[in-house]
């Protein structure tokens, strides 16, 4: 059997928190190592308990987006994901330049945020995805310039993996949609990453939404 993810789930609301942390648990997937719903308390139990993820509300005391930043740059090994019902732009990018790795809507199915939070605990990156279909039209409509794959020397495989990631297709969804193993496909989304010059799967899905729209 393969080692339980520790996670910390963070909610001023300890109904919903502990039907998060009650639902995380029964999956047999995580070890929810604490519990917290302030800024103060949530930044004293990442230090303690170095998890491999946390999960934290934008509107909980001290503000989520703040306390992912100081997580961050305290604790960086720990995977951050914003779990809220804030459907703003600006807490969408907020979290994102806060070094989050995810933002998920607490309208979410059981299912899908275990599956949700195992992808990112193996280095994938995620958006609810009306959200980031409005964050991707944004940056496109911002874009000064619009650019080509040709401009950094991506291959045609690499084109057709970064068109699926464009339209939220997670690894596993591109690797069974196009024949590959998933780790093959995990392989060249880090080599996209480093010829894009950018750091995750969000930025990487801006720019292919970039591409597209400069070739439509």
């Amino acid at each position: 059997m393969s080692e339980r993810i520790s996670i910390i789930v963070v909610d001023d609301h300890p109904l919903f928190r502990e039907g998060v942390v009650s639902t995380l648990m029964e999956s047999g997937v995580f070890d929810v190592v604490a519990q917290a719903g302030s800024q103060e308390d949530a930044i004293k139990q990442a230090e303690k308990h170095l998890p491999d993820l946390m999960l934290l509300d934008v509107s909980m005391p001290g503000g989520g987006i703040e306390t992912a930043h100081e997580i961050s740059l305290r604790v960086p090994i720990v995977k951050i994901i914003m779990l809220t019902v804030s459907e703003q732009e600006q807490d969408v990018q907020a979290a994102l330049k806060a070094q989050a790795r995810g933002y998920v809507l607490k309208g979410v199915a059981s299912e899908d945020l275990i599956q949700i939070l195992q992808d990112i605990n193996r280095g994938d990156s995620y958006i609810s995805p009306n959200l980031a279909v409005n964050l991707l039209m944004r940056s496109s409509d911002d874009s000064a310039k619009a650019e080509s794959p040709d401009d950094f020397d991506l291959n045609d495989r690499e084109v057709q993996i970064l068109e699926k990631l464009a339209i939220g297709m997670s690894n596993r969804e591109i690797a069974d949609d196009i024949c590959l193993s998933e780790k093959t496909v995990k392989h060249y989304m880090t080599n996209i990453m480093h010829k894009l010059h950018v750091s995750n799967r969000v930025q990487a899905a801006i720019k292919a939404y970039e591409m597209g729209k400069s070739r439509a």
